[in-house]
């Protein structure tokens, strides 16, 4: 049953970042903060505990990065979604944070509407990927470097089989292989499934 509010945990290890999105947050009827953590270690025991919806993960963070983080809440909760905050659009960690599941990810000079839209995407388990990070990965082709994962995943988009097609393929969640294609997408700089196919097949980014 779906919860009655969007519950969101901020994770940033600067207090001022983390209130100013709290606060931003307060005013939506349907999106509640339910904890805060302030470097990666924290972020993932929180979510742990607490199972939010979404997780807004800073990448640059101590004790643990961001994209490590990431990597062990999409590994162990299936049901929670997480958006990364960054302020550069091509680093290791945004594309480490992408391979690692994150369903989104943001600069952090969206506006706050831009935010709170991010979020009710990510809880609805769509993509949210802030335009600016897309055509900034797209110009960057050294910057996109798909994992094995992600070539077999393009490869079976290719071939006309669909999420539930290849989560049985490969043994993987529905919900898993969302993910993958969304980090696919914002990597290669496509919008869809057809966009991502055509663009596979000019690049020759598929596996044999």
């Amino acid at each position: 049953m779906r919860k009655a509010k969007i519950q969101v945990l901020l994770a940033d290890d600067h207090t001022v970042v983390r209130s100013g999105i709290a606060a931003i947050l307060s005013f939506e009827s349907d999106i509640v903060v339910v904890g805060e953590a302030a470097n990666g270690q924290e972020a993932v025991e929180m979510a742990t505990e607490l199972k939010p919806d979404v997780v807004v993960m800073d990448l640059a963070m101590p004790v643990m990065d961001g994209a490590s983080a990431t990597a062990k809440i999409t590994a162990s909760l299936s049901e929670t979604h997480v958006i990364v905050l960054t302020s550069y659009g091509t680093s290791n960690d945004l594309v480490r944070a992408l391979d690692a599941g994150a369903i989104g990810a943001v600069l952090k000079t969206v506006s706050g509407d831009g935010l709170v839209s991010a979020i009710r995407l990510a809880a609805n388990g769509e993509e949210a990927i802030d335009p600016g990070i897309t055509k900034m990965l797209k110009t960057e082709p050294a910057a996109i470097t798909l994992t094995d994962r992600q070539r077999e995943i393009l490869t079976s988009v290719t071939r006309g089989l669909t999420n539930e097609d290849i989560a049985k393929q490969f043994g993987i969640s529905a919900n898993a292989v969302k993910h993958h294609l969304s980090a696919i997408f914002a990597k290669i700089g496509t919008a869809n499934r057809a966009e991502a196919a055509a663009y596979a097949f000019k690049r020759h980014l598929t596996k044999s």
